[in-house]
């Protein structure tokens, strides 16, 4: 299985939201209708640190082989991270959240969860070649 896509565009995904939350994180507050206390700014911006890492590992990992024992660590913390947002996403909007970024952010975790599990549980296939 190639997994380039995934990890492009998961790498894609946190660079976005680590520049979102790195340098927008009182906007980021007010948008979703929080208080935009200087603690939650410090602890977005924080977050925003961690997204930004995590999105250079993945960009860098990108073209390497993942799934079963190869890259394990890189794909079980993508798997983790991922997994442990979306339960806590589907469970904002389980429990009445609406809020249209908050909707999509459970998708597309959701759905990032399930791709990093499966090519974590799979081992990975060799690309058909020609008969030697």
């Amino acid at each position: 299985m190639k997994t380039t896509i995934l990890m492009t565009l998961s790498a894609a995904l946190m660079f976005a939201l680590g520049v979102v939350l790195t340098f927008l994180p009182r906007e980021t507050l007010t948008y979703l209708g929080g208080e935009p206390l200087e603690p939650l700014i410090l602890l977005l911006q924080v977050t925003g640190a961690l997204y930004l890492g995590f999105a250079m590992l993945n960009w860098m990992a990108r073209a390497t082989i993942l799934g079963g024992i190869y890259n394990r660590p890189i794909v079980l913390g993508n798997f983790l991270h991922f997994a442990a947002v979306a339960a806590a996403l589907l469970k904002a909007v389980t429990g009445g959240e609406r809020h249209e970024a908050v909707l999509a952010a459970a998708l597309v975790y959701t759905v990032l969860a399930a791709w990093f599990g499966f090519v974590l549980f799979n081992h990975p296939r060799p690309v058909s070649s020609a008969p030697p």
